[in-house]
C-alpha cells in the first residue's frame, strides 16, 4: 500500500501575520518556518511513501526556502485555489499522476503531528472508512461572548488533520463537490461524509493543535525555545569518596567548618574529607580526574593547604565549561564530633565556595556503629554526589 501525504499551506493566515506580512505557514517556530516543521513530520515518517504540498501562487520563493531542507523527497509543489477544498482538488489531482493508494490530508498550521498520530490515521484507513482524529471539545458553549449552557461530549469532538482517505475515493468525492460552487466544506471528512463515504473516529493528540492567531505562533515559538534549550542541556552527576585518619589534635575541618574535638584530620592538606570527597565529584561531572590530579600530596604548595581552594577550583572549572551546579550532597561517617549543630555552618562555607545558594547544598551525617576504623574512632570518612548542568 503505497501512501501519500498532501499538507495544504495556500492560505493567507491572515489572523497570524508575521511581522514581514509573510503568511503565517511561513512565520518562524523556534528558528525555522512552521511549514518546514509541519513538512518535516511526514516527510521523515517511515509510512509515508511521497509529500506534495500546495501552495499560494504568490509564495514560490518562501515555499522554496521553507523545503529546502527536503531537496528530492517532496513532489513538485502544486499552485492552490481561492478556497481551502479548491487548494486540496489541485493537490489530488497532481497526485493522481503517482496513483497513492491512501492519502492523509493535513493543514500546514499544525506543525505538531507526530509519528504515533499519523500511524494511527493511516493505520484507520479501510474500504470505505476516512480516519478522523480527534479530541474531546471544550466543556461549554458561547453565544455572544457569554456561557449559555453545557453541553454533553460524549458525542462532540474536535476534528483535527491529517486525515486519512483511500485516495480514488476522495478525489471522486472532491470533484463531484466542484461541481457546485455553494457547496464550502471546513475539512476533507466533511466532503467524504457528503459524498457518502463512512467518516471513522481515531484518537487525536492535544499537542497536534492549529495555530491560528500570532498569539499562538508566539507561544509555539517560545515552548518550542524552551524545549530545544532544555534538549541541548546534558545533566551530570558525579560522586566522590575520601577517608583520612585521626591524629593528636584538639579540632577536625569538616566541610570548611572548624569543629573542636579531641583529635585532628592526619594529611597533606587540611584533611577535610567532606571537601575533598565533593571536590572529586564535581570534578567526576566534568571527566577532568580527581583531586590528586590537580592537587597532588606530592606538590609542597598544597600542604597545609585549606581545602575550600581545592573545591573552589573545581567549581570554576564547571563554570568554564558554560555548566551550572544544581545540588551538592556530603554524608560524613564519624562516631565524633556531632555534625548536627554544625550543619548549618557547612552549608553556608560551602555554598559560599561555589557560588550557589544554600538550598542547593545538603550535608548529612552517620555513625558506623562501632564498626570498623569509622567505628573505632580511627578515622572519618566522607561520600559526596554533585549534580551539574552543562551546554
Amino acid at each position: 500500500m503505497s501512501v501519500a501525504a498532501l499538507i495544504v499551506a495556500a492560505g493567507r493566515g491572515v489572523r497570524a501575520a508575521t511581522e514581514s506580512g509573510q503568511p503565517k505557514q511561513y512565520g518562524r517556530l523556534g528558528g525555522e518556518a512552521m511549514l518546514t516543521r509541519t513538512i518535516r513530520a511526514f516527510a521523515s515518517h517511515a509510512g509515508i511513501d511521497a509529500v506534495l504540498v500546495a501552495i499560494h501562487p504568490d509564495d514560490a520563493d518562501l515555499y522554496a526556502a521553507a523545503s529546502k531542507a527536503f531537496a528530492g523527497r517532496l513532489l513538485a509543489p502544486v499552485m492552490g485555489g481561492a478556497r481551502r477544498q479548491d487548494s486540496v482538488r489541485a493537490g489530488l489531482e497532481a497526485l493522481e499522476l503517482h496513483g497513492p493508494d491512501v492519502v492523509l490530508i493535513h493543514d500546514a498550521a499544525r506543525p505538531f503531528a507526530d509519528d504515533a498520530l499519523i500511524a494511527r490515521v493511516i493505520g484507520g484507513v479501510g474500504e470505505a472508512r476516512a480516519p478522523c482524529p480527534v479530541c474531546r471539545p471544550i466543556r461549554s458553549v458561547a453565544a455572544g461572548g457569554r456561557v449559555t449552557g453545557t453541553v454533553g461530549r460524549e458525542d462532540l469532538w474536535r476534528a483535527q488533520t491529517p486525515q486519512g482517505f483511500k485516495f480514488d475515493a476522495i478525489l471522486a468525492a472532491h470533484r463531484a463537490a466542484a461541481q457546485d460552487p455553494t457547496l464550502d466544506f471546513t475539512d476533507d471528512t466533511s466532503v467524504a461524509e457528503w459524498f457518502g463515504l463512512d467518516v471513522a473516529l481515531v484518537e487525536g493528540s492535544e499537542h497536534n493543535r492549529k495555530l491560528t492567531t500570532a498569539e499562538d505562533l508566539a507561544i509555539a515559538d517560545e515552548m518550542l525555545r524552551t524545549e530545544e534549550k532544555r534538549a541541548a542541556t546534558s545533566i551530570r552527576v558525579g560522586t566522590g569518596y575520601d577517608v583520612h585518619a585521626l591524629g593528636p589534635g584538639d579540632a577536625v575541618i569538616l566541610c570548611g567548618v572548624s569543629i573542636p574535638h579531641t583529635k585532628k584530620l592526619v594529611g597533606h592538606s587540611d584533611a577535610d574529607v567532606g571537601l575533598h570527597a565533593l571536590t572529586d565529584a564535581l570534578l567526576g561531572t566534568i571527566a577532568d580526574g580527581d583531586i590528586g590530579v590537580h592537587f597532588p600530596p606530592s606538590d609542597e604548595r598544597w600542604r597545609g593547604a585549606a581545602s575550600d581552594l581545592f573545591l573552589k577550583v573545581a567549581g570554576d572549572k564547571i563554570r568554564a565549561r558554560g555548566g551550572e551546579i544544581m545540588h551538592v550532597d556530603v554524608t560524613l561517617l564519624c562516631e565524633a564530633p556531632r555534625i548536627g549543630p554544625y550543619r548549618d555552618a557547612m552549608r553556608a562555607c560551602m555554598a559560599e565556595t561555589l557560588g550557589i545558594d544554600v538550598g542547593r547544598v545538603s550535608i548529612k551525617a552517620t555513625t558506623n556503629e562501632g564498626l570498623g576504623f569509622v567505628g573505632r574512632g580511627e578515622g572519618i570518612a566522607a561520600m559526596a554526589t554533585a549534580t551539574v548542568k552543562l551546554p
